[in-house]
């Protein structure tokens, strides 16, 4: 009865919030692609003729504004959970971690994409430290993947809790990056411990 009770105040505030009603009007299949949208307005990496992969595209968000940017580049989304087809944007269904569907990843970018974005977080347990931790270890194994595939300018993007795990995942970021900027988005919860790691330009160790 509890989790019950939960679950409806969770969804009546969800309904509430402005971004969740913009996404239906809008079409979108998530409100975290307005984040997409307002990081791609300060950082500007996302252009027409790039190779892009989104890891944790489900349900499909970020991929809609990707695809609505990238005109004559290569877009690849993976996710454990089956994706809905959005035109000229192709989907592997798997753990990204996984060496089957890393070799296709880098078998489908030749090794050299452009720009790598995760929007995956754990599902939450209500142990807050543990969930930031377990998400930001899923940083972490997206910013290795990042490192193997990118080109020498390529931008790698990915969510993160502040939390233990932080200090180690921007130590990681500014080994390997030229610059690295934490921001948090106007369109994240302000009560959200939610931030944003972007890191442009792989520096050669």
């Amino acid at each position: 009865m509890k989790k019950k009770k939960i679950s409806k105040n969770w969804l009546n505030k969800h309904k509430k919030d402005s971004f969740f009603k913009k996404s239906k009007i809008e079409g979108l299949r998530s409100r975290s692609a307005y984040k997409l949208i307002e990081m791609n307005k300060k950082f500007n990496f996302l252009k027409k003729n790039l190779s892009v992969l989104d890891l944790g595209s489900y349900p499909g968000g970020w991929s809609q504004i990707i695809n609505k940017e990238i005109k004559i580049g290569k877009i690849l989304s993976i996710d454990t959970k089956p994706m809905q087809k959005i035109n000229n944007v192709d989907f592997i269904k798997g753990d990204f971690s996984a060496n089957e569907v890393t070799d296709k990843i880098i078998a489908y970018f030749k090794g050299n994409a452009d720009v790598v974005v995760s929007d995956i977080a754990v599902n939450t347990t209500g142990n807050k430290s543990l969930d930031s931790f377990r998400t930001g270890e899923l940083c972490i194994n997206a910013m290795d993947l990042a490192i193997k595939i990118l080109s020498s300018n390529g931008v790698f993007l990915s969510k993160l809790f502040m939390g233990s795990i932080f200090d180690e995942i921007n130590k990681k970021a500014k080994k390997n990056f030229k610059k690295v900027v934490v921001y948090k988005p106007l369109s994240s919860k302000q009560k959200s411990k939610e931030i944003y790691i972007f890191c442009k330009g792989i520096l050669k160790i």
